[in-house]
């Protein structure tokens, strides 16, 4: 099966269609033969192919193998990376950078410790990348810092890098650049919460409470002075 000669991954296959109708960024593609099996990793960049990757699967243990507690959808993973050629070889740093875009998941500004319960991770070793996902486990440690186990739960698969159609460097560091983003004018002393609901501050001059207009009981009046307060009897030293 001649993919990567025969224009199917070429900008006007039926790949970079199927891409670029559904309007996204990264795709996947699994196809096999009759004794060989593989997967295709790509990305797009400004409507146009950025990378491309096959890797072809020596072994492959699919989740349902392996009989453990799973863990919730949704969850963001910690990846791992170890093996010298994801330093060294340019194509595996490049294969790292664009795993990195598959499993990164959704942007957030903190995580607390309870949060990380999957870890993915991929070796480079004797020619082949080792894709394992394990489930992080915490456990009592008799100090503040618990004891970690990782209990793996599937998939395993064990990847052979094939061939590969890389961007350009110019053309990746291009791809790398960050937009400067449009900040929204703030508003001195409003602010908005999360959903929404806008909050103002208003500070005035300091009061003079004594002043203040309020009704009072009776006996917490002030009596004026030279006023009697009460009929009594008079001062027999006045008769």
């Amino acid at each position: 099966m001649q993919l990567f000669s025969s224009g199917i991954l070429s900008l006007g296959g039926c790949i970079m269609y199927l891409i670029l109708t559904g309007n996204v960024a990264l795709c996947i593609l699994n196809y096999h033969t009759h004794n060989n099996e593989a997967q295709i990793i790509g990305r797009l960049y400004d409507y146009h192919l950025l990378d491309m990757v096959e890797l072809g699967i020596d072994d492959c243990q699919l989740i349902e193998t392996f009989k453990n507690q799973k863990i919730a959808a949704g969850i963001k993973p910690c990846l791992l990376f170890a093996g010298e050629p994801f330093n060294s070889s340019s194509e595996y740093q490049r294969l790292k950078n664009l795993l990195v875009d598959f499993f990164r998941g959704e942007e957030i500004t903190g995580l607390r410790l309870a949060g990380l319960e999957h870890v993915i991770s991929f070796t480079a070793a004797e020619g082949k990348i080792f894709m394992r996902s394990y489930r992080i486990l915490t456990k009592k440690s008799g100090a503040k810092t618990p004891r970690v186990d990782l209990e793996e739960i599937g998939p395993r698969m064990d990847f052979s890098l094939r061939r590969t159609k890389l961007a350009s460097d110019d053309l990746f560091k291009t791809s790398c650049k960050k937009p400067r983003q449009i900040k929204p004018k703030t508003v001195k002393n409003i602010k908005k919460d999360a959903l929404g609901t806008t909050t103002g501050r208003i500070h005035l001059g300091k009061q003079d409470l004594s002043k203040l207009q309020v009704k009072r009981m009776k006996g917490l009046r002030k009596v004026k002075s030279g006023k009697k307060t009460s009929k009594g009897p008079k001062n027999p030293a006045s008769i």
